[in-house]
């Protein structure tokens, strides 16, 4: 593999496109929108397409929250668990310190797993 990217992109399942772009909008600063040009609606998460990327698809959550996937906040990660928490999430952890930052686990509205993660300074 190299230096190549494992990961290249993440979908995450949801049952409501719209209230899912707003409450990823609100808690990660993304300007998202609704995409109907393919064969199923998507909405890109941040806009970054030169990097691993992802997208909210019409789908069926897993019933345990699935695999998690963890994204950068725009700011402190006490400021992003306070979106989260208004926006209709759960945070469902402590924060958690790593080397590379720190993150907590969380629930999106349809019980996805993610983890909101705010890099070291």
């Amino acid at each position: 593999m190299g230096n190549k990217a494992i990961v290249v992109w993440a979908e995450i399942p949801v049952t409501d496109m719209d209230k899912s772009v707003a409450f990823y909008s609100e808690v990660f600063g993304y300007q998202m929108s609704i995409d109907n040009s393919g064969p199923n609606p998507m909405a890109v998460l941040g806009s970054e397409m030169n990097a691993v990327g992802g997208h909210l698809y019409p789908g069926k959550p897993a019933a345990d929250g699935g695999n998690t996937i963890h994204l950068c906040v725009p700011d402190t990660l006490e400021a992003a668990i306070e979106r989260c928490q208004a926006a209709g999430g759960k945070v469902v952890s402590p924060a958690i310190t790593i080397p590379p930052g720190r993150f907590v686990y969380a629930k999106d509205l349809d019980g996805n797993s993610i983890g909101l993660f705010e890099r070291a300074s």
